[in-house]
């Protein structure tokens, strides 16, 4: 059966059993614990932020409106599972579900079989991932991949983390189409959160958490509205947080492979940001890799052996100042690393049919183009 409370009546007892006993309880737990007191409503109160301008609102104003927030809940008794599945917690006619992280929890280690998203709007928490634990804080937004065991525990009033849930059907299909870019980074995105089932997680840190915090306001509301139009506004915000992330913030990605430890972003970072110059000797002596170690883990995490990476990453910044600058083909092979502008017209034409002047011309021709 049914029930309704607010995020602040949960909130509010959380704290309070957390006083008075020193012991805490997990999400399922408050909702029993207020079951049994009768302080759970069968009946849905009337609720309506509508004409609420959330952008302006300063967190306290906006931490009032989320305790107002009406939430539906389901007692149970049964033991709580350590692996959640998104039919327990997403509701059935939603693909991103959103919710002020509650503070006070007992910790318990625990799994799902979709996506979690948690980001610090303000103060910090503590993260919890498989045996190792960090502090997360304001303004570093984390993507636990599924089946990852992990926890959050926040122990302040004022620490304010949204923590998004999203199917992985959705992630799959809406979401990786926006981050499957030509990156190299993004490509490995891919492989880290899809393409296994290990335990892994990315991070990212945004230093101005303005407008991460505005997105995320208005998905969480979207969350609460019922009506045919709820759903697609929010999967529009999430994509939005997606495009300011890979916007302005791509550089500080770094990830965590439980069987690697997170170094190895490090080194694609590396790649990513030199692979003009870079060669495999001088990447290794940087690392403290051997050459033959350093050539496997790059064939294992991105598929491609180092020489048809850095090719890779020459070609896509190419093929974007061939159809989008006035630069002339041999500034291009400079810029992209070719000491020859032959040698650069030679690969160009083997990885794409043609030479770059013509593609120049196909890719320009009634466009216009600016020399930025």
């Amino acid at each position: 059966m049914i029930y309704y409370t607010t995020f602040g009546q949960l909130q509010k007892n959380l704290k309070e059993y957390f006083e008075q006993t020193g012991k805490r309880m997990q999400f399922p737990e408050i909702t029993n614990y207020l079951y049994r007191k009768g302080k759970l409503s069968l009946e849905r109160p009337d609720s309506s932020h509508a004409k609420v301008v959330f952008d302006s609102m300063s967190d306290d104003e906006f931490e009032k409106v989320m305790d107002a927030t009406i939430v539906s809940v389901t007692p149970s008794f049964e033991e709580l599972p350590r692996k959640v599945e998104e039919k327990d917690i997403i509701p059935d006619n939603k693909d991103v579900f959103v919710i002020r992280h509650p503070r006070y929890t007992r910790p318990f280690l625990h799994s799902h079989d979709y996506f979690e998203i948690d980001f610090v709007s303000s103060g910090s928490c503590n993260f919890f991932f498989e045996k190792e634990s960090r502090v997360l804080s304001k303004g570093e937004l984390c993507i636990i991949a599924p089946g990852s065991d992990h926890d959050l525990l926040i122990n302040d009033d004022k620490s304010m983390v949204y923590c998004i849930m999203i199917r992985k059907s959705t992630f799959d299909t809406t979401f990786f189409s926006l981050l499957s870019q030509k990156d190299l980074l993004a490509q490995f995105f891919h492989n880290i959160l899809l393409g296994n089932s290990q335990p892994n997680y990315l991070l990212f840190f945004v230093k101005d958490t303005t407008q991460i915090t505005v997105i995320l306001r208005h998905a969480f509301m979207e969350c609460y509205k019922h009506d045919l139009y709820s759903n697609v506004c929010c999967i529009s915000w999430i994509n939005l947080m997606f495009v300011e992330l890979l916007r302005n913030y791509s550089q500080t990605l770094q990830f965590y492979n439980y069987q690697m430890g997170s170094g190895f972003s490090l080194v694609l970072q590396y790649i990513q940001h030199n692979y003009r110059t870079v060669t495999l000797s001088s990447l290794a002596q940087f690392f403290h890799y051997s050459e033959p170690h350093l050539c496997t883990l790059i064939k294992q995490n991105t598929g491609c052996k180092f020489t048809a990476l850095i090719k890779h990453l020459r070609m896509s910044d190419a093929v974007k100042l061939l159809g989008n600058t006035d630069f002339k083909v041999g500034e291009i092979a400079e810029r992209v690393g070719y000491n020859s502008a032959d040698h650069f017209s030679r690969v160009f034409r083997q990885t794409y049919g043609v030479p770059p002047q013509e593609y120049k011309k196909l890719h320009q021709a009634g466009t216009g183009s600016s020399n930025n």
